[in-house]
């Protein structure tokens, strides 16, 4: 069993990441970070200073960043499904009622199809 946690660099990512990394503390299991990105134009941010960081404070990491044409919530999902996940952690972000209607469809997939608890946290 494992924590998957996505990873985007923003304030939002890395709060995710910081509460997925004392959950697996906690849990004493591994994490697994995803940076899922449609199409390899994004930034995946600096993942090898992530990794010196989680792993100095005893937590076992993965980190997987995934180009396949998916959504991130495809990818979270799937890899969730993959390796059995006993939660997933996700950064969620302030949006105005408008936004609330069009966009969050991630977070709201993720929260709606994941095939364990779901975690969000704010920054």
């Amino acid at each position: 069993m494992a924590i998957v946690v996505g990873y985007i660099p923003t304030k939002e990512g890395a709060a995710a990441l910081t509460r997925a990394g004392e959950e697996a503390l906690l849990r004493k299991t591994n994490l697994i970070i995803i940076n899922s990105d449609r199409d390899g134009s994004g930034d995946g941010g600096d993942l090898e200073s992530v990794r010196k960081d989680l792993e100095g404070k005893g937590v076992d990491i993965e980190i997987r960043q995934l180009v396949r044409g998916n959504e991130p919530a495809e990818d979270l999902i799937g890899v969730a499904e993959e390796i059995g996940a006993e939660l997933i952690v996700i950064g969620l972000r302030r949006r105005t009622p408008v936004g609330k209607l069009i966009l969050g469809s991630n977070a709201q997939r993720i929260l709606l199809d994941a095939p364990c608890p779901v975690l969000a946290v704010k920054s």
